[in-house]
């Protein structure tokens, strides 16, 4: 018994350990929101992120809690680390809780003069004199850091509902990266399956050329030029770098952190690769296998930008 126990916890530990080394890259799209309700308000957080180089914090809130925007900005930045980010703070009120009250000495003397200048309903003196200035006063509310500590927690909620949409549509953009990388991945082994086709058809049309010309010429000389011809055609190295490079972007998806700039600078060196080939190649047959490599890695370069 006691040995189907420890098997047991050494299979959770194990699983909760792996569970927690491999983590999956995260879209810089997301959406996150949560609602404080209080005796007599609504308070509503809201967070929206898009793709961007780097963090660009747009934050809105009202006016009493100004004085906490710093401290926002600092979380949010830990946090979120890049993306193009909209935070707003909604309030609305649910009860009878104004910070706006009448100026009744200045409302007076108003309703007076305008009672000096002419006779008329007194309800249509009122209505005038408090459009007029200092006729209202707005008593300046103080944060209340037992409320600020609660819209601390909802902004840590919405945070953390951020991030698991951006995981979301990571998961997403993955399985996008492993289909598009594996496709480039074929066809690259098509690119080397056809590669002795393709030297024996170069080496062909050389030979067919100078014979077209009758002239008499050295064949160990024509075999020297000619080796050296190819080789200035081979792709070799190409093919090998290209592999490398495939492997390499697989192993850093799948890496523990999320980093689209590294996976980005991997694909422009696919894309060197793969463009060498399609110069090198000399052959219709390869350069249509390199234009589909091309359409597959612009495809994960215009995703990649949405990587966090």
């Amino acid at each position: 018994m006691q040995i189907i126990i420890d098997f047991l916890s050494f299979y959770v530990l194990t699983t909760f350990a792996t569970l927690n080394t491999y983590i999956m890259i995260y879209s810089m799209t997301g959406y996150g929101k949560s609602v404080l309700q209080l005796p007599t308000k609504k308070i509503t957080i809201e967070l929206k992120s898009l793709n961007s180089k780097n963090l660009d914090l747009n934050v809105r809130m009202p006016s009493i809690y100004r004085e906490k925007e710093l401290s926002v900005r600092k979380f949010l930045a830990s946090k979120l680390e890049r993306g193009k980010i909209d935070f707003s703070i909604y309030v609305e009120a649910t009860a009878e809780d104004t910070s706006t009250q009448i100026n009744m000495p200045v409302v007076k003397q108003y309703i007076e003069q305008l009672q000096g200048v002419v006779n008329g309903d007194p309800i249509e003196h009122l209505k005038m004199a408090v459009r007029f200035p200092d006729a209202l006063n707005t008593i300046r509310e103080e944060i209340n850091e037992d409320e600020w500590k609660s819209i601390e927690a909802h902004l840590n909620t919405a945070t953390n509902d951020l991030i698991d949409h951006r995981l979301s549509e990571g998961q997403a953009l993955e399985q996008d990266f492993h289909s598009r990388v594996s496709k480039i991945g074929t066809i690259l082994e098509q690119v080397i399956t056809m590669d002795p086709e393709r030297i024996e058809g170069v080496r062909e049309r050389l030979r067919k050329g100078i014979d077209e010309l009758k002239e008499k010429y050295d064949e160990n000389r024509f075999e020297q030029e000619l080796v050296y011809y190819i080789e200035k055609f081979d792709i070799t190295e190409e093919k090998v770098r290209l592999k490398n490079h495939l492997d390499y972007f697989t192993e850093n998806i799948n890496s523990e952190n999320s980093n689209g700039k590294k996976l980005g600078f991997i694909s422009q060196e696919m894309g060197r690769e793969i463009n060498t080939i399609g110069s090198k190649s000399n052959y219709a047959p390869m350069q249509q296998l390199v234009v589909q490599m091309k359409d597959e890695l612009e495809k994960i370069k215009e995703q990649l930008l949405n990587v966090l």
